[in-house]
């Protein structure tokens, strides 16, 4: 019984394995048309919709992927799907701060990663999950590949999904014109979109798009200077 047990299991994983890297391969050329969390939300009563329409990077505005760099992951292009340092001080942080909201260090991968394979939950045993698919994406797609998943993907507003859905949502016109506030205003509300919206925002999301904003020249500047 145990024998059969562990054959059992090692089949299992040969083909999750073999599953996991084919369906990532296959995303590298071909659009996600589903998420588990679109799926989700979809059949929860108090969001019950789906907007999304996938676009290349070429049509959304660029002023959108700096923002959401500035806001999300300002080492997106330099790291391999982790910022250790921001690991490191987000543990810090939550270490000397119990009982406050858990600060975060995902990067603009890990996100991607989790949207697109995995399910929402904080167990360690999901986590371990979204590090092995951030590696893989990270080994198989480019980092325009992952922009270009990550912006089409990631939820935006109750039921919005990707740039062009939550350009339309939240002000009426295509995701290649958003301006450069516009685009700041989207990426501020992107750690709770449930909660925030880009075309009503609060003091706070008004002070963060001023943030965005600002550092989003420095980086224009730092690649112009690299």
């Amino acid at each position: 019984m145990i024998k059969k047990i562990f054959k059992y299991f090692g089949i299992f994983i040969i083909v999750f394995f073999i599953t996991s890297i084919v369906l990532t391969i296959f995303y590298r050329w071909i659009n996600v048309p589903i998420t588990p969390l679109m799926i989700s939300r979809y059949f929860d009563p108090e969001i019950g919709k789906l907007e999304k329409e996938w676009k290349s990077l070429d049509e959304i505005s660029p002023k959108l992927p700096l923002a959401v760099v500035t806001s999300e992951d300002q080492k997106f292009e330099d790291h391999f799907g982790f910022d250790l340092e921001a690991i490191e001080k987000a543990a810090d942080y939550n270490a000397t701060h119990k009982g406050k909201p858990v600060k975060g260090a995902s990067t603009i991968s890990q996100q991607t990663a989790k949207n697109v394979f995995l399910w929402q939950s904080r167990s360690w045993f999901r986590k371990g999950l979204e590090v092995y698919f951030t590696f893989l994406i990270e080994i198989f797609w480019s980092k325009e590949r992952i922009m270009e998943v990550y912006l089409n993907v990631i939820e935006m507003g109750p039921g919005i999904y990707g740039a062009e859905a939550a350009s339309q949502y939240y002000f009426h016109k295509p995701a290649i014109k958003l301006s450069k506030g516009e685009a700041a205003l989207i990426a501020a509300i992107l750690p709770n979109p449930l909660k925030w919206s880009a075309s009503k925002p609060t003091p706070y999301i008004r002070r963060k798009k001023v943030w965005i904003m600002t550092h989003m020249k420095y980086i224009e500047l730092k690649e112009i200077n690299n």
